[in-house]
């Protein structure tokens, strides 16, 4: 007899763990993301991070300028070798002609132990960064979720996207010293 009655994940649950597979294929020494969109309940782009196509990746020189240089998570993205996750989801649906317009995008992330000069435990979900922000912002997505590893989930309209850009701005000039 056919069990009918077995379990089967929320649509969150889902197209998170789809964001987790897409993953796998990260390159970054520090971290493993992936992100997928999708539209009207279907997947129509995904990306991880990583360098960009056809160039050599991190984890196969084995370094990381950001590393060597001890540059903090979340700063001097433009050091970095990687494009990440959420531009290459926009990017490849870019590249196949595919509108993104009132999509939602799932992110998965996890820290590679040890990448971090100073491991912090926890307490706090990273990104999208402010660029990825201003992007996901100008492409319409209506929505954005993310899971961090050991860490949690957290859900944001691009009402808020829009907010935590405007929050981030201002620290950054409470902080900047000329």
């Amino acid at each position: 007899m056919v069990n009918l009655k077995r379990g089967r994940p929320t649509p969150f649950d889902h197209f998170m763990n789809r964001a987790k597979v897409v993953a796998e294929r990260s390159t970054c020494g520090r971290r493993e993301i992936g992100a997928v969109i999708i539209k009207d309940g279907v997947e129509i782009s995904s990306g991880h991070v990583g360098a960009p196509r056809n160039a050599v990746h991190c984890i196969d020189i084995g370094r990381c300028l950001r590393t060597e240089l001890k540059v903090p998570s979340g700063e001097r993205y433009e050091l970095c070798r990687s494009v990440h996750a959420e531009q290459n989801a926009l990017l490849n649906a870019g590249r196949m002609g595919i509108s993104v317009t009132n999509g939602e995008m799932y992110i998965w992330s996890k820290r590679i132990k040890g990448a971090y000069e100073q491991e912090k435990k926890g307490s706090k979900i990273y990104g999208p960064c402010m660029i990825c922000k201003k992007e996901i912002i100008n492409v319409g997505l209506k929505a954005v979720y993310m899971r961090e590893e050991g860490v949690g989930d957290v859900s944001y309209s691009i009402e808020e996207i829009k907010s935590l850009l405007i929050k981030e701005e201002e620290e950054i000039r409470k902080s900047f010293r000329p």
